[in-house]
């Protein structure tokens, strides 16, 4: 009998693809894998609340958010790796000092500024035309009249400085994140941003310490559970210490170069089968 393993799974590039649509053979393998024993977590930069009621209901044991603020054990948060009021106080200062957009991540709230929804509808108009073109056998995990991100961020209203995990700060000069890495580094850790429509100024800060990998390796010593016996599934910058952590890292065909380095192997793209052939190869299913 083989031995149960357990799966962390990236959501942005990984599980879905840029257009935000999903493979049947992933939804196929997520639920294969746990019907024959083995468990599948997420691992995303997204906030818990962020993680579309479609993706969860494919079904998880679990999720790492805010790319290693919180970690919850099925619907029970179990880790909350949050920022000093202080510290929030400087970051959200420098944003607004320098005029750039951003939103705070706590684990059930948003916190926009007020540019945050107008960008992100820009970027789904410019996107509309390749989503028309996009393939009929593959499932939206955004259906309705709105994207949800679109209500989540239309909600501007006063910050809040305790609880919050993690910020993403979006602007489309590329001296933007040369600027935050050296305004925050030190007290934060800053990586560029992993979602295309945030602007190639953008990025991602926590707290220093703070990532995917050092949340995950907390998450398994609950479980009580080895990292040998963990994979891990990613494309982007933010999944670097969790491929580095894991028995098994692997990177998507549509990863970075940088973030394939850092991967044991290579698996196909996120809509060419990428975690069903990663998953078939290590044996979930």
């Amino acid at each position: 009998m083989i031995s149960p393993r357990i799966a962390f799974l990236d959501v942005d590039g990984t599980l879905i693809d840029s257009g935000e649509v999903i493979a049947p053979s992933t939804i196929e393998a997520v639920q294969t894998a746990r019907a024959n024993g083995h468990l599948v977590y997420l691992s995303t930069g997204r906030a818990s609340v962020e993680i579309y009621p479609t993706i969860r209901e494919i079904g998880f044991d679990g999720a790492i958010s805010a790319g290693g603020g919180f970690a919850e054990i099925g619907d029970e948060l179990v880790i909350a790796r949050t920022m000093p009021a202080a510290a929030v106080a400087r970051m959200v200062g420098f944003y607004q000092e320098s005029g750039y957009d951003f939103y705070l991540q706590a684990f059930d709230e948003l916190y926009p500024s007020p540019g945050v929804r107008h960008r992100f509808a820009q970027y789904l108009d410019d996107d509309s035309e390749r989503k028309g073109e996009a393939r009929t056998d593959l499932a939206s995990v955004t259906d309705g009249d709105e994207h949800p991100a679109l209500k989540a961020f239309a909600d501007v209203r006063p910050l809040s400085y305790t609880g919050i995990a993690k910020s993403v700060f979006l602007a489309g000069d590329l001296s933007a994140f040369d600027r935050v890495t050296a305004a925050l580094s030190g007290e934060f850790h800053v990586i560029t941003g992993t979602i295309p429509h945030m602007g190639n100024g953008s990025g991602e800060v926590t707290l220093s310490g703070v990532n995917k990998g050092s949340t995950l390796l907390q998450l398994l010593d609950k479980l009580g559970l080895d990292a040998a016996s963990a994979i891990g599934i990613g494309d982007s910058t933010n999944d670097i210490e969790m491929l580095q952590v894991c028995g098994v890292g692997i990177a998507m065909g549509n990863a970075t170069d940088a973030v394939k380095a850092h991967a044991d192997e290579v698996t196909t793209s996120v809509l060419d089968d990428g975690i069903w052939n990663a998953f078939r190869k290590h044996g979930l299913i």
